[in-house]
């Protein structure tokens, strides 16, 4: 049985900026907002509401990345991460880095700076956004230097693999997801992903 969602207008109302054009500048010297604020293509854009599966499956994405990834000082996967590129501010559910690519100071401390082109974008759809709104994000990132677009659906029971000059993957069950050009021998399966969702 589908998850029982409350009215999305009485729980997060549109934010009065969504819609307006703005500069890069001008954006990211805004406060913090939730659900976030973003700045796609100039247009301020207000991230979906996030129900328990979205919940439930962006740590567990996360968590499988940086437990295989961090002790090799291959990369690090970030939540929520605010990434600054092709003139705009996103915040992709799951951002992944290369490992020297994660900003830090001369002593190895992490900093706390925006990222950029990420390494790996994830977004998990919300059942609101339709079917085109994740589909633009995803080419979107490709088009903007992302190597590697992950959508996850847990409505369909999916997960689309995104890549420059090929034509996107729909993967399913035991088939792997593919991390090999940044995480060499990471082993995760849409249904081990999925599989976050099963409460019995």
């Amino acid at each position: 049985m589908p998850w029982a969602r409350p009215a999305l207008a009485k729980e997060f109302p549109v934010h009065p900026l969504v819609g307006q054009r703005m500069t890069l500048d001008a954006f990211l010297k805004l406060p913090e907002e939730k659900p976030y604020l973003e700045l796609w293509d100039g247009v301020v854009v207000q991230k979906a509401w996030a129900g328990p599966r979205h919940g439930a499956l962006q740590p567990e994405l996360t968590s499988r990345i940086n437990q295989f990834a961090e002790p090799r000082r291959l990369a690090l996967a970030f939540l929520e991460l605010t990434t600054v590129f092709g003139g705009s501010a996103l915040t992709p559910d799951v951002t992944v880095y290369r490992w020297d690519r994660v900003p830090r100071d001369a002593d190895g401390w992490m900093l706390d700076e925006y990222g950029g082109v990420p390494d790996v974008a994830a977004e998990i759809t919300s059942p609101e956004q339709g079917a085109n709104y994740p589909l633009r994000r995803c080419l979107w990132y490709l088009e903007h230097g992302v190597p590697l677009v992950l959508q996850v659906d847990p409505d369909d029971d999916s997960v689309v693999d995104f890549r420059p000059d090929t034509a996107p993957r729909v993967l399913r069950g035991a088939d792997r997801i593919n991390l090999d050009t940044l995480l060499p021998g990471f082993e995760l399966t849409v249904q081990d992903l999925f599989d976050a969702l099963r409460l019995d």
